[in-house]
């Protein structure tokens, strides 16, 4: 099936910021999701403090690595984004729950929004699907 979307050639500028803000979300949850697997005990404190039993600890850091993969590939960015925005969606809905401070509550968020902001820069389908306008 193919697209009859007119796309515009997106610049350097913008493509290289769309790829910073991706990697930057790329590297902070690959961190994360190999510290989940590996049981750091800042980890197993913090899923404790959040309710988790410590033997989910490593299945939540393999989710995570997945989505995190299907995010990086870009065949499959959109739905590593989709994904990713779910599995962020339950960490705020975690520390809601416990009633964490605000940032606390809203780091998740922003991780959130960096991988879509990655993806709406470097991908003009994105952008004529929801395209923003001044």
């Amino acid at each position: 099936m193919e697209s009859t979307i007119a796309m515009a050639p997106i610049s350097k500028k913008r493509l290289w910021t769309g790829r910073a803000l991706s990697a930057i979300a790329i590297l902070f949850l690959l961190f994360d999701g190999v510290m989940k697997i590996i049981k750091e005990a800042h980890v197993i404190a913090a899923s404790a403090q959040l309710g988790y039993p410590v033997g989910m600890i490593v299945v939540i850091g393999i989710i995570l690595l997945a989505c995190t993969v299907l995010y990086a590939v870009p065949r499959t960015s959109i739905l590593g984004a989709i994904l990713l925005t779910g599995y962020l969606g339950g960490a705020v809905a975690s520390q809601v729950r416990i009633t964490s401070p605000p940032f606390e509550c809203i780091f998740p968020v922003i991780f959130g929004v960096l991988v879509w902001a990655g993806i709406f820069l470097c991908d003009g389908r994105l952008r004529a699907l929801i395209p923003l306008r001044s």
